[in-house]
């Protein structure tokens, strides 16, 4: 199990993609500073194709300091700073696409 985190918008594609080709079963996705956008509710097609197994996080201090709580995809859950820090330790191994 592997977590994904992501600080860049989705519209830096050539990462973004390389991002989701690398999501596997199981995986869990945690989006951070400018990479909260892309779990707007308007972008929830691109995550359409990772597994259902997969989790979706949005860091919720980077979420409210960009006013988006209310215009998240109901496919991401918000994480506090805390729960962060819980999936780093839970998770085999953490890859940081920035």
């Amino acid at each position: 199990m592997i977590l994904h985190l992501l600080n860049k918008s989705h519209n830096n594609t050539q990462l973004f993609n390389r991002m989701l080709a690398s999501v596997k079963d199981k995986d869990t996705v945690l989006v951070i500073e400018d990479g909260v956008y892309a779990a707007l509710s308007a972008n929830a097609s691109l995550f359409s194709d990772l597994p259902e197994s997969c989790k979706l996080f949005a860091l919720e201090p980077d979420v409210s300091a960009r006013g988006l709580t209310d215009k998240l995809s109901t496919r991401f859950t918000l994480a506090t700073d805390e729960q962060f820090v819980e999936l780093s330790c839970k998770m085999n191994k953490v890859v940081s696409w920035f």
